[in-house]
This record gives C-alpha cells, sequence and structure tokens, in this order.
C-alpha cells in the first residue's frame, strides 16, 4: 500500500507539474493579446520575489551579538558587486553561498 500510494503521489504530481509548464502555452497563444494585467505581473514580480527572498535570508541574523551579522553582510555585498560586474546571477548568488559558508564555517565559528 505504501509503494502504490508513493507512486500514484509521484504521477499526480508530475501531471500537475506539466500542466503549469503547458497551460500557459495553450491559454495564450501566438494570436492572442497577452492581458495588460499578465503583463504588468511579469514585469514587477521577479524583483518583489527576489526582495522577499532577501528579507528570508536577513530575518535571523543577529546584529547585536558577535559576529554582528558580518557574513551576512560580506556575502550579500559580494552577490551584489559580482552580479553588477558580470550580470550573472547564477554566478554571483554561487559565489556568495560559497563565501557565506566559508564565514560562517571556518572564520566566524
Amino acid at each position: 500500500m505504501n509503494t502504490l500510494y508513493s507512486l500514484l503521489l509521484i504521477g499526480v504530481i508530475s501531471l500537475v507539474t506539466i500542466a503549469t509548464r503547458f497551460l500557459p502555452f495553450l491559454i495564450f497563444r501566438d494570436d492572442r493579446k497577452t492581458p495588460k494585467a499578465l503583463e504588468y505581473l511579469g514585469s514587477v514580480l521577479p524583483g518583489a520575489i527576489m526582495g522577499m527572498l532577501v528579507v528570508y535570508c536577513f530575518r535571523s541574523t543577529t546584529v547585536t551579538a558577535w559576529p554582528f551579522g558580518l557574513p551576512e553582510l560580506l556575502a550579500a555585498i559580494t552577490v551584489v558587486v559580482l552580479y553588477l560586474w558580470k550580470r550573472n546571477t547564477l554566478v554571483s548568488i554561487g559565489v556568495g553561498t560559497i563565501l557565506y559558508m566559508i564565514l560562517v564555517q571556518i572564520l566566524f565559528s
């Protein structure tokens, strides 16, 4: 019973994922104009999501005790500088994450 349940769960999740990927292409074909509301959401949501991720990342940073948020601050500055320099989100976030892990595991431990 447990194996059957797991397989059914994986099947349903797969179908829903596939549907969410293909449904926009079926609804908004080339001959149909995209609604203004969706164009607006497409322009503002990426920035809003990134802002929420920044807040989420800094939510538990302690600035009143050692290390006073220095690892987080240094990693965030690294991400911003690398992004402005290379314009590559994956590289900047990857290097920032690696730097943060080095800082909290080795330098500020």
